[in-house]
């Protein structure tokens, strides 16, 4: 086919590819493949229709000039296979996709192979509807009622391979094996919501619930009916048949409590009587209901100077401190920012559709020179922003924000004028040894008295600094 151009394979034999057509033109179903440049091979007429392209002008184009959402450039370099996958096409539609790398006997991609399962979501929604997959719709919405109500991070989420990081992990996976109310602390950014779910997960509630709510994040008059629930008619507004609380719906499992630091006085008196007597009241009721839920509360304040400001109830951080984990910032632990940047390479390379696997030393040192005000959320900014800058495979360091690449610069003239000052101490040091000699006509032994050091360091020093004994 002359429009195919970059063919070194077996697909460019006109008869082959035209067989090829022959058997998928009749399949409705859109198919299309590429080659490992990303260079269409064969496209059915179903997709060429679906895509808005005459097929004489898509063989032999890359797929992403067809269509630069393609994600099959980042299939083809990551060799892992995408299963309905969600897409949006440049012509509107929004489809669901399979797209498979072919592999040959040394684990190297050939070709990528692709087809639209469903060329318009609403369709799907025809589907089941049509057929009545009622229990199909129930597991759907089980596991999305799972996914709100679970814990979805293990320790395997908590990446960090420093002494600091894995005491504070171990410290973490002992508490878990209790039953014990556990205080986080941390500054914004360090990760102490992924030390909850991993707490949550390797404990003995792992298959309960773990309901999570931002005390700070929730205004003040809501905050109660969210944790406590309410009755029918309970205030103006409220819900016909009452709501459930979040203490209620973690009964068996786990209950997380963000930013507790920020809770308003009047709601932490509320739920220390929760802590002291295992039961809440909703709002309106006049009974009071049993709950059995473990509680953990993170924080980034310091609570014990909260408590000296009258801002945060003494009784109530004692109740809470029963084990205290201190989640390390960033700069502290220096030395796992390159597995962390690494694991952020991998995990926003998938979610962008752009396969990047390597950065620079250069890179890399600049971000170990910074102080990460922001810690792995800031990170992680900055990992995903150079993944867009880049328009090949590795980060390079012009990639990075300017403010990274200042702070190299900086450090660079630091250690510059650390470095002029060890020399211009060593001269000091070299002139007085001298000066010493001279006045002793040279006697090592009472030279070396008077310098404060051993006859062996002053030999050394002599040696070092090359001066001339007579």
């Amino acid at each position: 086919m002359s429009n195919y151009t970059g063919a070194k394979d077996t697909f460019t034999d006109d008869v082959f590819v035209k067989r090829l057509h022959q058997i998928f033109d009749p399949v409705s179903i859109p198919i299309i493949m590429v080659n490992k440049e990303t260079e269409v091979v064969m496209i059915n007429e179903a997709f060429a229709d679906y895509l808005g392209y005459p097929r004489s002008e898509i063989i032999g184009r890359k797929v992403q000039e067809i269509d630069p959402n393609s994600r099959f450039p980042y299939v083809i370099k990551s060799k892992q296979p995408e299963f309905a996958h969600k897409h949006k096409f440049t012509n509107g539609h929004t489809a669901l996709v399979h797209r498979l790398p072919v592999l040959d006997e040394n684990d190297e991609v050939v070709y990528g192979f692709g087809m639209v399962i469903f060329d318009d979501l609403k369709k799907l929604q025809e589907v089941l509807e049509k057929n009545k997959l009622l229990e199909g719709k129930l597991h759907i919405y089980q596991e999305e009622l799972k996914n709100m109500r679970g814990a979805k991070y293990s320790w395997q989420s908590i990446i960090g391979n420093s002494v600091m990081m894995q005491d504070v992990k171990a410290m973490a996976a002992k508490a878990a094996k209790t039953d014990s109310n556990v205080l986080i602390n941390g500054e914004s950014g360090t990760g102490k919501e992924l030390f909850a779910h991993a707490i949550h997960n390797d404990s003995k509630r792992f298959d309960g619930p773990f309901i999570k709510i931002n005390c700070a994040a929730i205004p003040k008059d809501l905050l109660e009916s969210e944790l406590f629930g309410y009755e029918e008619g309970a205030f103006t507004g409220a819900k016909k048949q009452g709501k459930v609380g979040k203490f209620e719906l973690a009964t068996g499992g786990t209950i997380f409590l963000d930013e507790i630091g920020d809770m308003p006085l009047d709601m932490q008196v509320k739920i220390l009587r929760v802590l002291q007597e295992k039961e809440i009241e909703r709002i309106g009721g006049n009974k009071t209901i049993p709950v059995d839920c473990r509680i953990i509360a993170a924080t980034n304040r310091d609570l014990v100077e909260r408590i000296r400001e009258n801002e945060f109830r003494e009784d109530l951080y004692y109740r809470l401190n029963v084990v205290n984990i201190e989640v390390p910032p960033l700069r502290l632990r220096k030395d796992d920012v390159e597995i962390l940047t690494l694991k952020l390479m991998e995990k926003l390379s998938s979610s962008l559709g752009k396969f990047v696997s390597n950065i620079t030393v250069d890179a890399l040192d600049s971000l170990k020179l910074y102080n990460w005000p922001g810690n792995i959320r800031e990170l992680e900014n900055v990992v995903e922003r150079a993944i867009n800058m880049t328009d090949s495979e590795t980060i390079e360091i012009q990639h990075l924000p300017p403010f990274i690449i200042a702070q190299q610069s900086h450090e660079h003239i630091e250690m510059t004028d650390l470095t002029s000052l060890r020399h211009a101490v060593e001269e000091v040091e070299k002139a007085t040894i001298l000066k010493c000699l001279r006045a002793v006509s040279y006697n090592k032994l009472k030279a070396a008295k008077i310098l404060g050091i051993s006859r062996t360091s002053l030999y050394e020093k002599i040696e070092k600094f090359q001066i001339d004994m007579p």
